[in-house]
C-alpha cells in the first residue's frame, strides 16, 4: 500500500526544494490585478508579485482555492494513495479549510483527514513538513496525524511589519493609526495565537525590531526547527539569520518568502520567524 500523502495550501510558504523532496502537494491561492488572474507560485512568483504590488494604485484581490479545485487535486492524489492528510491555514480567517472539507467529502476511494493548523506561513509549513517526513518514513495516517496534533502546541510565528500602509489600504487598520505609526517609525510585532493574529509589541526602530524578534525566539526554549520568512526583504532576512545563527546552526535555518495572500496585507519589507520548540 502506498504511503500517506500530504496536502496543504500555498499559504504554508514552504520552499519549493522541500516541497519536491518530501512530495508535498500544494493547492494554490489566486491573486488578481485588475482583469489579470494568477495562481500563487504557479504563474506568479513572489518577486514579480511584489513588483506589481508596489506599482499598483489599488490593492490586488486574493481568493482561496475552490472546492472544485481541491476535488480535482484529491482525485489525482487518490490514483496513487488511499490515505491523505490535509493540513491548512487558520480556518477562521479564510475559506480554505471548508473548501477542502467539501471536496474531501466527495472522494470515495481514499480516506482523507483534515487538520486546522491554527497557523499561517511557515508555522503551518513546519507542521506540513513534519507530517511529510513521517509519511515518507512509512508512518500510518493515525501516526502522522498524532505527530501534527502534538506539534501544534509547539509551533510559533512572529513577524515585523515594515510599513502599516498596506494594512491600512486593505481595511485592516485605520488611516490615522497608520499615519501615526509611520510618523513615529513604529514597527509592530505580530504573532498567530489560537487562530488569531495578535499584536505582540511595538518597537521604535527597524534595527531594534529585528533584534527583538531574535530575542523572543531564542528565549522560548529548545528549538527543534527554525525558519526566517520575508516579504521582498532579503536583507532583513539575512540580518535575522545572522542574529539567530549565534545560537542555532545556520545551515539548519530554512529561508522562505511569503506570497501574494499575506503579502497583500503586510506589503513589502515584512520579515518573521517560524519555529518549533522541543521535540516529540
Amino acid at each position: 500500500m502506498a504511503n500517506v500523502k500530504i496536502l496543504t495550501d500555498s499559504l504554508a510558504d514552504i520552499p519549493q526544494t522541500i516541497i519536491k523532496e518530501l512530495d508535498i502537494t500544494t493547492v494554490p491561492c489566486t491573486v488578481r490585478f485588475g482583469n489579470e488572474e494568477f495562481l500563487d507560485r504557479v504563474n506568479l512568483f513572489p518577486t514579480e508579485f511584489y513588483r506589481r504590488l508596489v506599482a499598483s494604485p489599488t490593492l490586488p484581490t486574493t481568493a482561496f482555492p475552490s472546492s472544485e479545485m481541491f476535488e480535482e487535486v484529491y482525485r489525482k492524489m487518490a490514483e496513487t494513495t488511499d490515505r491523505i492528510l490535509a493540513i491548512h491555514t487558520i480556518a477562521s480567517l479564510t475559506g480554505i479549510y471548508n473548501a477542502s472539507r467539501i471536496a474531501a467529502d466527495n472522494i470515495t476511494n481514499a480516506r482523507i483527514e483534515l487538520i486546522d493548523s491554527e497557523q499561517v506561513s511557515m508555522s503551518l509549513g513546519w507542521l506540513v513538513i513534519l507530517a511529510a517526513r513521517a509519511a515518507k518514513e512509512g508512518a500510518s495516517l493515525a501516526q502522522v496525524r498524532s505527530i501534527v496534533e502534538n506539534a501544534k502546541t509547539r509551533v510559533h510565528v512572529i513577524a515585523m511589519l515594515d510599513t502599516l500602509e498596506y494594512a491600512q489600504r486593505g481595511g485592516r487598520l485605520g488611516k490615522g493609526a497608520a499615519l501615526v505609526g509611520s510618523m513615529l517609525n513604529v514597527k509592530p510585532l505580530v504573532s498567530a495565537v489560537h487562530s488569531e493574529i495578535v499584536p505582540v509589541e511595538n518597537v521604535r526602530t527597524q534595527k531594534r525590531a529585528l533584534e527583538r524578534l531574535a530575542e523572543i525566539v531564542l528565549a522560548s526554549g529548545p528549538i527543534q526547527e527554525l525558519s526566517v520568512i520575508h516579504a521582498d526583504a532579503p536583507q532583513h532576512a539575512l540580518t535575522l539569520q545572522k542574529l539567530l545563527a549565534k545560537t542555532f546552526p545556520v545551515n539548519q535555518i530554512v529561508m522562505s518568502e511569503t506570497g501574494p495572500v499575506l503579502g497583500t496585507h503586510t506589503g513589502p519589507g515584512a520579515v518573521g520567524i517560524a519555529w518549533l520548540t522541543g521535540r516529540y
